[in-house]
């Protein structure tokens, strides 16, 4: 019988424990050993079915030689990052679905990890139940990637949603999705496109191996999108979609953001709707293939905790997860595509300054493709009060 230990007992360890518990059968037979939850380590002790097994001692886990893998859903870094190297230190292979700490630290812990002959993995970091990240790697493992974009984040998806099927504003849209528990009391993680970005940041650290620092990677969100363009790019044949995106570019480096784009309604991921996630990554060989399902929740994140469980005890994996030190990430200004721009300015003006605009509306229009550079160089002379990517 294989043993693990939870760091941290919120909505996501919780998950974890009832996954094992409701699986367990399932779990024994595809493994071939059953997987028992030894300990479980809290700050607050509390009442559950699992309360003889917590500590608040690392300790107790990283001591125990029965314990093999730890898995880490404490979230936030300071805390996570030193608990993390203690167990992989301690010969523990680690799981975790903490977003921030791999964006921000993931290729120290891999050689970390690495070093110490075991493995430290994330799949629940980016897309939460959707297998993606060790397609990506594995599956997909034949093709050079060229690109990698989604709807990394369900609460903007559902906020983008009510906006554009029932006209809502931004703010009444919050409102709605923290009254069901899809948005924080402090949304800004998610509106702001922080959460996005740092899913970004991972993905494409595996499509391009190399590390791609937050801090260097665009992060626009969805606070400031006004329900008249919404509205526009719907009446032309568009959804507003917030997407992650990071791709090769001609010079052999490449690109990574977060900004709203508008999605012609004739691809599958303009009609990823609600909370749901989908990714869309393309191959050299393979082409263009969709992820799709829940990317959040206690459940859907556990299966995928619980998934890089039975990997790390099967056995060595055949592809490990690793990326470089930073090198050839350029300014997503570099990115060509066509442009939604609204300006108040005559439509004289606009014919100046983009002679090939298509009007989509009195004082809305798409542009030629255009670098983000070459776009605000021509755009110089235009009072602009929206400007957003389209995604061809």
């Amino acid at each position: 019988m294989a043993k693990i230990a939870v760091l941290g007992f919120g909505t996501v360890g919780g998950g974890v424990a009832q996954v094992l518990e409701e699986n367990r059968a399932a779990i024994a037979v595809r493994l071939g050993e059953e997987v028992s939850l030894k300990r479980i380590l809290v700050r607050h002790f509390r009442d559950c079915p699992w309360r003889d097994r917590m500590t608040d001692r690392l300790e107790d886990i990283t001591g125990d030689p029965e314990i093999a893998v730890a898995v880490e859903v404490i979230g936030g870094v300071d805390a996570a990052y030193d608990y993390t190297r203690r167990c992989l230190m301690s010969g523990k292979h680690v799981v975790t679905a903490n977003k921030q700490l791999v964006a921000e630290r993931g290729r120290e812990l891999l050689e970390l990890a690495e070093a110490h002959g075991v493995q430290y993995l994330f799949e629940a970091s980016v897309g939460g139940g959707i297998p993606l990240l060790h397609p990506l790697v594995n599956c997909l493992g034949a093709n050079e990637i060229e690109e990698v974009y989604g709807i990394l984040n369900g609460t903007t998806n559902y906020i983008l949603t009510q906006m554009t099927e029932r006209g809502e504003s931004f703010g009444t849209a919050l409102k709605a999705a923290q009254e069901k528990g899809y948005a924080e009391a402090d949304p800004t993680a998610d509106v702001a496109g922080i959460d996005a970005g740092r899913k970004t940041c991972i993905l494409a650290d595996l499509a391009f191996g190399r590390e791609t620092p937050p801090e260097k990677v665009p992060m626009e969100g969805i606070t400031a999108l006004d329900l008249r363009d919404v509205a526009i790019a719907r009446q032309a044949g568009f959804r507003v979609k917030l997407l992650g995106r990071t791709l090769r570019l001609p010079d052999g480096g490449y690109a990574a953001y977060v900004t709203p784009h508008l999605i012609p309604e004739g691809k599958p991921i303009a009609h990823v709707s609600g909370v749901f996630n989908a990714a869309v990554v393309r191959g050299s060989a393979v082409g263009e293939t969709l992820f799709y399902g829940p990317g959040a929740g206690a459940y859907p994140t556990a299966s995928a905790c619980v998934a890089d469980v039975m990997n790390v005890l099967a056995g060595p994996a055949p592809f490990r997860f690793r990326w470089e030190a930073p090198s050839g990430l350029r300014d997503a200004n570099e990115v060509v595509s066509r442009w939604y721009l609204r300006t108040d300015a005559d439509a004289q003006a606009v014919k100046a300054a983009f002679p090939q605009a298509e009007t989509l509306t009195e004082g809305a229009f798409l542009t030629g493709p255009l670098t983000g550079f070459a776009l605000e160089e021509r755009a110089k002379s235009l009072p602009v009060l929206a400007r957003y990517r389209v995604l061809d």
